[in-house]
């Protein structure tokens, strides 16, 4: 790929000195122009038009040229800090500009110096004021200047995402001296895409982004750069979507083999309408001399593992092998240990028992003795083991596939492209395998054509008979305390009827910190870091055995317990029988996703707050697997009204992931779309949300796809090659293209 335009690309140091570049290399990583015009705007103030100090009404936005008079400085009364005061008058009337620990000011706002000033009138002891307006002082010398007057008085004032070392005032002062002499830029958008959407060029837009002189300007530029995001991304999209479909793959028919029909005529119920024609789909695909690469989602318990393993039975049958990789060792466990359940005789081929049309399963993760292991890599290289099951230990060297015919990865975003590519490169021959990639959080139509744009997208929608309702309920601790003990009565209600429960806790315990992805959450469920939580497992376990749960079996599940800890445990919590069955798990979210308990009929998140609505909801998903009905209590000290009551609220109103998605997309946008955030780049979208530019999407795509049939090389874009450039960086693009 080519390097950005010469504009673009320079180094911000030359542009804007080196004081100024580093500054804002140390707060924002910007390095290059590029970087500083993308750095658009967050909200745009009004200053107002000019006015005669002697008209000022208090709680006006207001903007005044005026002379200043006299400069105090004095410290604060109440705490430490000063507050520099300004008197300024126009001749006719006078007001206060007062600007507190910025004594600094006191070298720039001399006496006699002529300036413009804008704010919000208010008023301090009875005499009015500006509290740290914006100034813009005219030279020393000048009394007037009419353009500056008219710019500063009539336009919008940019106002933008600054730190503690650089101020709004200095980033728009910086990109005012590249405004200043910006020319023409090649544009990323063909000039054909351009005229048809009716929208200006890249270098008017960036001009206009940053200097509108008025509300169309600034609703042109914002809607040429918001089409430019949602473009440059379909076309990357695009781009892979065409390079996939020019790669080798063994096509694999996998209808009617004897292992998938076998396993079929031995299912105890009825595959659901959406599992058949989904199933068709992927035998379609795989019956292709390229490789698949389709996405199957569905909402918590739609039968998502039924399809894949049906595809993988397929496989096999094929002569082929097929790998499922699983993001944490408790769900590759899980996985094994259903796979093999529903195999049955199936599983056990060469044992005592097997069927002959059989084949074995395998598991690979990191936690395993070497003896167990060295016996798995066998059966995987000879090919006896058809289905291997693991975490990334399958990534590893050591692991060798006699012919990998299909990866199955079960929640796509926990793996980032290196892993992924990885693991495909270990077919042979030069041939790709086909991928199968599974999610159980529901994606809204608008983020199926961002994020997963490159693959085709299936969805299950209908529920298997015999699923149990989960009734869910806010538990509010500090209002009500007394449903608190309610909700602990109904846990051994649900132990003495013989059923199983977990407890899920945000943290591990002993320190306030826990691994990533081992449920240390913020509060609107992003990453750790701000002030923790109360719960812990540890400790929350230890006073349920001692108090509220005293007689019941209460074990502890978390990521900081070894691989064959976290198996006993589990094991435990799913025996039906025996003294050492756990009939109650307090756990983190290391039981988020895929583990299946059909005896679980009730959970108790505590201080559910601290999780987003798609990882409650997935959480969720881990009871009414049984045909009993279910349970589902969220304690939470957050008062009613607050945002994160209201998103538990939400989570209580309904059981369908799809609705909740939605919602949690509204609330949390939607982050990175191409993963960068994975390797600490910030996000690739600026201006586009997917949520309310779903027209700008499906248009963009449109687009896309065309300019890739025409010109798949894009050789006759350069400008458009330079922003897919800065959008995937090399490695990543690398990357793309092993995958």
């Amino acid at each position: 790929m080519s390097a950005q335009p010469p504009g673009l690309a320079q180094s911000l140091s030359r542009v804007v000195g080196g004081k100024t570049a580093t500054a804002l290399e140390k707060a924002f990583g910007m390095t290059t122009v590029d970087d500083l015009l993308r750095h658009y705007p967050r909200r745009y103030a009004e200053r107002g038009t000019l006015t005669e100090l002697a008209t000022l009404e208090e709680g006006a936005s207001v903007t005044i040229l005026a002379d200043i008079e006299q400069v105090t400085v004095r410290p604060m009364q109440q705490r430490r800090g000063t507050i520099l005061e300004a008197l300024v008058t126009d001749g006719q009337g006078r007001l206060s500009l007062t600007f507190f620990n910025q004594k600094w000011r006191e070298r720039e706002l001399r006496p006699g110096r002529r300036g413009l000033f804008a704010g919000q009138i208010s008023s301090f002891r009875g005499k009015r004021q500006l509290a740290h307006p914006q100034c813009l002082l005219l030279p020393d010398g000048v009394d007037d200047d009419p353009e500056a007057i008219a710019a500063f008085a009539g336009a919008l004032i940019p106002v933008y995402s600054a730190t503690s070392t650089v101020t709004s005032w200095q980033i728009a002062g910086a990109i005012r001296v590249i405004l200043d002499t910006l020319g023409d830029l090649p544009d990323p958008i063909p000039d054909q895409v351009r005229q048809a959407e009716g929208i200006i060029g890249l270098a008017s837009a960036l001009t206009q982004i940053h200097r509108p002189a008025n509300d169309l300007e600034l609703s042109q530029a914002q809607d040429r750069l918001r089409f430019e995001e949602a473009f440059v991304l379909q076309v990357v999209l695009a781009q892979r979507r065409a390079e996939m479909a020019l790669m080798p793959a063994t096509a694999r028919v996998v209808s009617g083999g004897p292992l998938q029909r076998s396993f079929d005529e031995d299912l105890p119920f009825t595959l659901t309408r959406g599992q058949v024609e989904v199933g068709e789909e992927i035998a379609g695909d795989l019956a292709a001399s390229h490789p698949m690469h389709r996405l199957v989602q569905g909402d918590v318990g739609s039968g998502k593992t039924i399809v894949a393993l049906r595809a993988m039975l397929g496989v096999v049958d094929a002569g082929g092998q097929a790998a499922l990789l699983a993001p944490t060792e408790v769900l590759a466990v899980q996985h094994h240990r259903t796979i093999t359940a529903m195999l049955g005789p199936l599983a056990q081929a060469g044992m005592l028992g097997g069927d002959a049309n059989g084949t074995k399963v395998a598991l690979l993760t990191g936690s395993q003795r070497t003896a167990t292991r060295r016996r798995e890599l066998l059966d995987v290289i000879s090919g006896d083991a058809g289905i291997v099951v693991g975490t990334h230990a399958l990534i590893q060297d050591t692991v060798e596939f006699r012919d990998l015919g299909l990866v199955v990865i079960d929640e796509q975003h926990r793996f980032g492209v290196e892993q992924r590519a990885a693991l495909a490169a270990k077919a042979r021959g030069g041939m790709r395998p086909h991928v199968l990639v599974m999610t159980a959080t529901p994606i809204p139509r608008t983020v199926a054509m961002t994020v997963f744009g490159d693959l085709d997208v299936s969805t299950l929608r209908e529920l298997p008979a015999g699923r149990s309702p989960v009734a869910t309920h806010v538990v509010p601790v500090r209002e009500q305390p007394a449903l608190v003990g309610r909700a602990w009565a109904r846990v051994r209600e649900e132990v003495e009827a013989g059923h199983r429960v977990f407890v899920v806790c945000p943290r591990i315990g002993d320190d306030e910190s826990a691994p990533p992805g081992d449920g240390s959450v913020a509060p609107d469920g992003g990453s750790a870091g701000e002030e923790p939580p109360t719960a812990s497992v540890l400790s929350v376990a230890d006073k349920l055995a001692s108090g509220e749960l005293a007689g019941l079996r209460v074990g502890v599940l978390h990521g900081r317990m070894t691989g064959e800890e976290k198996d006993n445990a589990m094991r435990r919590f799913a025996s039906e029988t025996g003294s050492e069955r756990i009939e109650v798990l307090v756990a983190t979210t290391v039981i988020e996703v895929g583990v299946d308990v059909p005896a679980a009929t009730a959970m108790v998140i505590i201080d559910a707050d601290r999780f987003g609505i798609s990882q409650l909801h997935q959480l969720r998903g881990r009871v009414g697997r049984g045909n009993h009905p279910s349970l589902c209590l969220l304690l939470t000290e957050m008062p009613k009204g607050s945002p994160a009551r209201m998103r538990l609220d939400a989570v209580a109103a309904t059981t369908d992931g799809f609705e909740l998605a939605q919602l949690d997309l509204q609330l949390r946008r939607e982050g990175d779309v191409l993963g960068s955030s994975q390797s600490g780049e910030r996000s690739s979208l600026r201006l586009l949300e997917v949520v309310r530019d779903e027209d700008v999407i499906v248009r963009a795509r449109a687009a896309a796809l065309a300019i890739v049939a025409t010109d798949p090389s894009l050789a006759s874009a350069p400008g458009l090659l330079s922003a897919i450039h800065a959008l995937v960086p090399d490695e990543q693009a690398d990357f793309m293209e092993k995958a």
